[in-house]
């Protein structure tokens, strides 16, 4: 049955007698099969009379799928990619799809795609680390099977530790990942930036999974990143209505409507340069509330964009 479906995914018209051909059994044996395939959830069409055969169409539903070596290793490559941030939007279901796929690929595909991997340069847009995929992979695996991982872990300070936690979601923001989990010696709730994450491995030991406060994994990241303090709270005022803003300023700013043609767009930040690109990019018309430091910086940036442009 399995070379069956193989060869019905290829989504050719199989004449009957070639198919059974091709498999090596009767035309009886061959229709039980099909039969079964149907009972599975696969559409597969059927022609009757001289000539008849099968193919296998479209359904309402994602039937499991039978890759050949080529077609597995090319699927894990190109979510690593997504997971990575290549494709917008696409993070997280390409981190549970990459999971999936590793969790049943044999040892020489693994090889195959570490490979890819180690010998691939990412460009990482913006200055922003480099996503580990296999890294990401093995938090995820964690997450669905609920085992502790250990790893190392360097903080905001540079302090390097070892934690042990309990893995409970991987939360994507812009192209930074986020683990939140239960963190096993400090008996809290943490949230763990990826790229400062080190060789992380299961432990083999289970765990129920707590309520999570709040129950909102991207909420609670937010909130914690909010909390962090920072050199510069930043405020601006926009001149275009709320819902015209927030889809640029996302994750890197919260925007606020004060009016139907208005907004307040808030942000934390230790450097000046981003907010400076930010408004750049919306490209609105806008009056900075606080801090005047941003005042200066804007003004010294268009001061330089003017002498480099022969103003």
């Amino acid at each position: 049955m399995l070379r069956l479906l193989s060869l019905l995914q290829t989504h050719r018209y199989w004449p009957g007698q070639e198919l059974a051909g091709r498999l090596e059994v009767s035309e009886r044996t061959l229709r039980r099969d099909v039969d079964r395939l149907r009972e599975l959830g696969y559409p597969v069409d059927a022609g009757r009379g001289v000539g008849g055969g099968y193919q296998l169409r479209s359904g309402a539903a994602m039937p499991p799928l039978l890759l050949d070596d080529e077609e597995a290793v090319a699927i894990a490559v190109g979510l690593q990619a997504a997971a990575g941030g290549a494709v917008a939007g696409m993070e997280e279901p390409a981190v549970r799809a990459l999971a999936k796929v590793a969790s049943v690929m044999p040892p020489r595909l693994r090889r195959r795609v570490e490979a890819l991997r180690t010998y691939t340069v990412p460009a990482a847009l913006g200055g922003e680390p480099a996503i580990d995929a296999a890294a990401l992979t093995v938090i995820a695996l964690a997450c669905r099977d609920d085992e502790r991982l250990r790893f190392g872990y360097r903080a905001r300070d540079g302090e390097r530790t070892t934690r042990t936690v309990e893995p409970h979601r991987l939360v994507s923001r812009g192209r930074r990942w986020y683990l939140v989990a239960w963190d096993v010696e400090r008996h809290d709730w943490r949230t763990f930036r990826v790229d400062r994450l080190a060789d992380p491995e299961p432990t083999g030991t289970r765990f129920r999974q707590r309520e999570l406060p709040g129950g909102d994994a991207a909420e609670f990241v937010r909130e914690r990143i909010a909390a962090i303090p920072t050199r510069y709270q930043v405020e601006v005022l926009l001149r275009a209505p709320a819902a015209e803003v927030e889809p640029g300023a996302r994750p890197w700013a919260t925007v606020e409507p004060v009016d139907d043609r208005s907004c307040r767009l808030l942000m934390n930040t230790d450097t000046l340069h981003w907010p400076t690109m930010l408004l750049t990019t919306l490209n609105r018309d806008f009056e900075v509330v606080r801090p005047a430091e941003l005042r200066d910086h804007l003004r010294a940036t268009a001061e330089l964009l003017l002498r480099s442009g022969g103003a």
